[in-house]
């Protein structure tokens, strides 16, 4: 999928270049596939004047692959988040005329890119993310064929300054942008947590409308540029970094993964270890240590979640949603329900 400052959004047309170049701009072609030619005039919802938002929706089905990318802007906020499947390998050009401070989140593939003005490339693997300041880029990036998942927020350099912190570690990329200079806020790319997931799903699925909408989405933008700052101070300030090897998150990464796909299903944890090539106390530790939570505190906050989501929106009974989630036993179901939520399902469906 593509970067909002370094991507589709997506019309693919042969010769479709035009001669107005007052409007800021983003062009991506491949030598791969020459009839694709890709442009996007800066879209002026992102500044909106009356408080608005605005939402966009598109698809990309053509030889070089299929997927989604969905969009929203609003008060000098864009949200983007897409999926895409490739049919090969695929390396592009960019051009892009766009300034932009971008939070980015690789919740799946790899991706780098190669930037003329820029003195590093830039990385992502799955389950890492970054925040990048984006000015008049140009240069190529390269996808894997094994399939893309991002979600990006991006915000106006001004709307960003409100919320960089004083802290001395913050300075050098502040001055990169009252200067132009695209950069990382940092070289390495830091891993997702588990809190990062839950604001991100929640951006996804926000089914509120009007001005509940946007005002909720703001809020949560914030409090996930509030996750990533933390973070970076806390690396830069923590006298001990992590001990856990990057082969060891790969793992972690993937029991989490396997605990989404196969939610009601039954799995100990000498089960879920041996299903990605762990043992039980590795996964134990590390669980806790990345996503400062339990495997089953986890795996029952999804659980929980999902079914509250089933009693409001599908019109589920309360035994429908317990065998649902994986309770044999509807009254055990209720007696969790209620110690995470304070109330018992059969009241949240009624209300």
């Amino acid at each position: 999928m593509f970067s909002y400052a370094e991507r589709n959004i997506i019309t693919a047309k042969r010769n479709c270049l035009t001669n107005n170049i007052n409007e800021m701009r983003l062009r991506i072609h491949t030598s791969d596939f020459p009839e694709l030619v890709i442009e996007r005039d800066d879209p002026r919802m992102f500044y909106p004047t009356n408080g608005l938002f605005k939402e966009h929706s598109v698809t990309l089905n053509n030889r070089l692959g299929r997927g989604y990318y969905k969009e929203i802007y609003f008060d000098g906020i864009h949200i983007g988040h897409g999926n895409a499947s490739l049919s090969q390998q695929t390396l592009v050009d960019f051009d892009s005329q766009y300034e932009t401070v971008e939070m980015h989140f690789s919740l799946k593939g790899f991706s780098r890119s190669n930037n003329h003005n820029m003195a590093q490339k830039i990385d992502f693997s799955p389950c890492q993310h970054n925040i990048i300041y984006a000015n008049h880029l140009k240069g190529t990036m390269e996808w894997n064929d094994d399939g893309l998942q991002i979600f990006e927020i991006n915000l106006q350099p001004a709307f960003f300054a409100k919320y960089l912190p004083e802290d001395h570690f913050f300075q050098s990329f502040k001055k990169a942008i009252e200067k132009g200079s695209s950069c990382l806020i940092q070289n390495e790319n830091n891993w997702i947590t588990n809190e990062m997931y839950e604001i991100i799903h929640a951006i996804i699925h926000c089914n509120r409308t009007g001005i509940y909408k946007k005002m909720y989405l703001e809020a949560k933008v914030i409090e996930l540029l509030l996750l990533q700052l933390e973070q970076i101070q806390d690396i830069n300030t923590s006298a001990t970094s992590s001990k856990l090897r990057k082969k060891d998150i790969d793992k972690l990464y993937a029991v989490r993964e396997f605990i989404i796909q196969n939610m009601a299903a039954p799995h100990t944890l000498n089960d879920l270890a041996h299903q990605v090539g762990t043992n039980e106390q590795t996964l134990k530790k590390g669980f806790r240590e990345l996503f400062n939570t339990t495997v089953f505190g986890f795996w029952n906050d999804l659980k929980m979640d999902e079914a509250r989501k089933m009693l409001q929106d599908n019109g589920m009974s309360v035994s429908e949603v317990s065998d649902a989630v994986g309770y044999k036993n509807p009254q055990h179901f209720t007696t969790a329900f209620k110690r995470k939520f304070g109330i018992v399902p059969s009241h949240l469906k009624r209300d």
